[in-house]
C-alpha cells in the first residue's frame, strides 16, 4: 500500500479560527467532505462551504453543556482505523464509519486563562477533554491519518496540501504526529502543574526553544529554552550566543539588587561584576564602573538600572562590550550605541524571574528556590563595639549586593558606593581575599576606609587581619561559625566595625 494518501476527508474542532479560513476554502476546493462542532461549524458555514455536523455521524447530539461533542466510536473509528488491516476495514463498514483522513484541533487555551487570575471554576472549563483525545488518536494513527494540534501549525498544513494538492507522505504525518505528541504532553504537563503541590515531583515543557550558534565552546552543540522576547526587546546586534546569554543572566540579577537604587550601571565579565557604581547620574555611575577595572570590562556586558542617555552611550561606545541592557535608552543614545555593528542592544522589560533555579547535576537535576534575599539595614547586627558609621553601612549592603552575586568563595570591596575589587571562585576566602587587595593595588585604589562583604563566615580571623592591614575598617558577613568570637576579638582589639546578618550568599 502507497505511503502517500490523498485526503478526502476531515474533521475540524478548533478554539482559534485565526488562519483557519484558507485552510477551509482550499480543502472545498480540493472536494474533501468536511466534518465540524459547535463554533467551528458555525464558522464553516458562514463562509458558504458545505460542512457535516458531527452529531449527524454519531446520532448523538453534544451533551453536558459543549462537555461531550466527539468523544465517539464513530468518530475514533474513523480517525484511528488501520487501512491496511481486514479486519478494521470490514469493522469500518459493518458499522457505517465514515473515514477521517485529516484531523484539526486548536484546544482550549488553558496555560492563558491560569495566567489571568480566571477563578478555578474558569480554569476546570479550559482542560480540553475531546480535543486532547482528538490529537491523541490522530498521532497514534499517523500511517494513515494527518493531525494538526495547534494554530502554530496551520500555516504548515495549509503549504502542504496546497504544493501537494491534498496528498501527504509518510514523512508528512510523521512530523505533523512528533508536533501533536509535543502539544498534548505540554498541555498535560501545565494542568498537573497547576494542580501539584508536592515539591517532590518536578515537570516542566518549555515550547519555545531556539538554537544557538554553539555552546560554551565551538565543539559543543547550543539551545535556549525560554521566552526571550518577553524578557527583553532587541533593537541591534548579532544573535546572543550561549555565553552571552549566561552573562546577561548574571547581569540582570545584579543590577535587579539595586532596581530601587539611584542611578546604577554594572559591567560584567564571566558571570561577576568587574565593575559596579552607584552615583548622581548614570553617565557617572558608568565612568566609575569602568574605572573599577577597565581591562576587564573589555568585551564584557554592560547593564542600567535606568534609562541610558546620549551622554552616557558617547562614553560606553569607546569601549568594545557585547551587550548593552538597559529599560529605557534615549533615542540618539540607540543612535550612537548601534554605530558599532554587532554590538547587542537590549531593552529589558519588567518581567518577574522564575522562583525556582534548575540545573543539570549527575543524571538528573538540582532545583532550588531563588536567593531572593537582599541583606538591608534591618538585617545588620553589630557585633563589635566599634559601630560602623552611616557611609560605612551603606558600602556594606553595596558591597553585599555583589558579593551575593558572585562566584563563591568571594570578598567585595567597595567604597562610596563604588566597587574597588573582588576576589572570585577561589577555593579559600583567604585567597579570595588576597586577590581582591592585590586587584585594587594594580588600578591603585586605596582600601583605606573602604568595607568588606563576604559571602560566608569566617572561621579563623585570619581575614579580618589581612583586611585591617590593607585598611578596611568595616566588615559585613553572615557569622555562624563556632569560632566566630577569635574574629570578633580582633575586631574589637583594632577598631574594626563588624556586622553579622545570619544570611550565607553561596553561588556555586
Amino acid at each position: 500500500m502507497s505511503t502517500t494518501k490523498t485526503i478526502q476527508s476531515a474533521l475540524i474542532s478548533v478554539f482559534s479560527k485565526d488562519g483557519l479560513e484558507p485552510i477551509v476554502k482550499k480543502l472545498h476546493e480540493q472536494n474533501v467532505t468536511l466534518y465540524s462542532t459547535g463554533g467551528t461549524e458555525e464558522f464553516i458555514k458562514n463562509l458558504g462551504i458545505p460542512v457535516v455536523p458531527v452529531e449527524d455521524i454519531t446520532s448523538f447530539p453534544e451533551i453536558l453543556g459543549g462537555r461531550v461533542k466527539t468523544l465517539h466510536p464513530k468518530i475514533f473509528g474513523g480517525i484511528l482505523n488501520r487501512q491496511d488491516n481486514e479486519s478494521d476495514v470490514q469493522q469500518m463498514k459493518e458499522f457505517d464509519i465514515p473515514q477521517i483522513d485529516l484531523v484539526i484541533v486548536d484546544l482550549y487555551p488553558f496555560e492563558k486563562t491560569v495566567a489571568s487570575g480566571a477563578s478555578e471554576q474558569d480554569i476546570i472549563e479550559k482542560i480540553d477533554i475531546g480535543g486532547i483525545s482528538l490529537i491523541r488518536a490522530g498521532a497514534k494513527n499517523f500511517k494513515d491519518t494527518v493531525i494538526v494540534a495547534s494554530v502554530n501549525e496551520y500555516s504548515l498544513l495549509l503549504d502542504l496540501i496546497t504544493e501537494q494538492n491534498g496528498a501527504t507522505t509518510l514523512e508528512n504525518r510523521r512530523l505533523f504526529a512528533t508536533k501533536a505528541f509535543h502539544v498534548s504532553s505540554h498541555y498535560d504537563g501545565a494542568i498537573f502543574n497547576y494542580f501539584n503541590t508536592d515539591e517532590t515531583i518536578y515537570k516542566e515543557s518549555i515550547a519555545d526553544g531556539q538554537v544557538l550558534r554553539y555552546g560554551e565552546n565551538p565543539h559543543q552543540k547550543g539551545f535556549f529554552f525560554g521566552d526571550f522576547d518577553a524578557m527583553f526587546k532587541k533593537v541591534h546586534g548579532k544573535e546572543l550566543s550561549y555565553n552571552n546569554l549566561l552573562d546577561v543572566d548574571a547581569a540582570v540579577n545584579l543590577i535587579a539588587e539595586f532596581k530601587t537604587d539611584g542611578p546604577t550601571f554594572a559591567i560584567l565579565k564571566h558571570n561577576n561584576a568587574c565593575g559596579l557604581a552607584s552615583r548622581k547620574t548614570i553617565s557617572e555611575a558608568y565612568l566609575a564602573a569602568l574605572a573599577c577595572d577597565p581591562t576587564s570590562a573589555f568585551g564584557g556586558v554592560l547593564i542600567s538600572n535606568t534609562k541610558i542617555d546620549v551622554e552616557t552611550a558617547q562614553e560606553i561606545n569607546k569601549l568594545f562590550c557585547e551587550v548593552v541592557i538597559a529599560p529605557e535608552y534615549d533615542n540618539e543614545a540607540i543612535a550612537v550605541l548601534q554605530e558599532k555593528k554587532n554590538r547587542i542592544i537590549l531593552v529589558q522589560n519588567d518581567v518577574e524571574l522564575p522562583y525556582r533555579q534548575v540545573r543539570t547535576c549527575l543524571n538528573g537535576l538540582l532545583i532550588q528556590d531563588r536567593n531572593n534575599i537582599t541583606d538591608n539595614k534591618e538585617h545588620l547586627k553589630t557585633v563589635t563595639t566599634t559601630e560602623p558609621t552611616a557611609q560605612e553601612i551603606e558600602d556594606l549592603i553595596f558591597a553585599s549586593k555583589i558579593c551575593k552575586n558572585t562566584k563563591s568563595n568571594t570578598i567585595v570591596f567597595a567604597k562610596n558606593g563604588t566597587l574597588i575589587s573582588s576576589g572570585t571562585g577561589q577555593t579559600s576566602r583567604v585567597d579570595a581575599l588576597i586577590q581582591a587587595v592585590d586587584k585594587a593595588k594594580a588600578f591603585g585604589f586605596d582600601l583605606t576606609g573602604a568595607s568588606m562583604a563576604s559571602d560566608a563566615f569566617f572561621p579563623f580571623p585570619d581575614c579580618v587581619e589581612l583586611a585591617k592591614k590593607a585598611g578596611i575598617t568595616a566588615v559585613i558577613q553572615p557569622g555562624g561559625s563556632i569560632k566566630d568570637e577569635l574574629s570578633i576579638n580582633y575586631c574589637n582589639e583594632n577598631n574594626l566595625a563588624m556586622v553579622f546578618t545570619g544570611t550565607r550568599h553561596f553561588k556555586h
